[in-house]
């Protein structure tokens, strides 16, 4: 196995050029903007108990953090 090193520094199993490696197409949405309000969502937590983004953390602030998987 090869792995290519991006000019962003990223190593991936993948060769560069290889559609798993390429950037979006510009203009395509990447997700919220910094401020912008999340949909209503539930997820289970490390426990495997359901939270409910919005409603079970009141008025605490979060962060939530968005990545672009690596090639698998």
């Amino acid at each position: 196995m090869t792995i290519e090193r991006d000019q962003h520094g990223f190593d991936a199993p993948a060769p560069l050029g290889h559609p798993g490696r390429l950037g979006l197409d510009p203009g395509r949405s990447i997700g919220p903007a910094v401020g912008e309000r999340l949909p209503d969502f539930r997820l289970p937590d490390a426990r495997g108990r359901e939270i409910d983004f919005h409603a079970d953390r009141g008025a605490s602030k979060a962060v939530v953090v968005f990545y672009r998987s690596a090639v698998w």
